[in-house]
């Protein structure tokens, strides 16, 4: 099981990016292998967050679209998520709350990988990012 980050979308719906033809390619690639992909619920704020922050509100749709074609299931950022981001962004100054999140929903969802071009996410221990 793979969880897919915001980036993932926003490349796909996004204007020429260099990251763009990558996260076209990896989601065909994993596609192609069938491996279960998800996303959590942040993921779906994030890219309401950042597109109605820089008045793209047209993008919305088409990013909203982009995530929910290819993930199998999008998971809840419940009390349990944001107690355990917390601790994480605690431990780890380096990473923001956003990505804490992301990996507390991955640990409570006993998830290993991650499809990000978020570097900053290689700190944590025990998963593996995959871009």
């Amino acid at each position: 099981m793979i969880l897919i980050d915001s980036n993932v979308p926003m490349y796909l719906v996004g204007g020429a990016h260099p990251n763009k033809a990558n996260a076209e390619r990896l989601l065909e690639k994993l596609t192609l292998e069938r491996q279960r992909l998800v996303t959590d619920a942040e993921v779906l704020q994030e890219i309401l967050h950042r597109y109605a922050a820089i008045d793209r509100r047209d993008a919305i749709q088409p990013a909203f679209d982009a995530i929910l074609r290819v993930v199998d299931e999008v998971f809840a950022v419940d009390q349990s998520v944001a107690e355990r981001a917390k601790q994480i962004v605690l431990g780890y100054r380096q990473l923001s709350a956003r990505d804490a999140v992301h990996l507390a929903v991955m640990e409570k969802n006993g998830i290993e990988q991650i499809l990000s071009f978020d570097a900053g996410l290689d700190i944590f221990p025990k998963i593996s990012r995959l871009a």
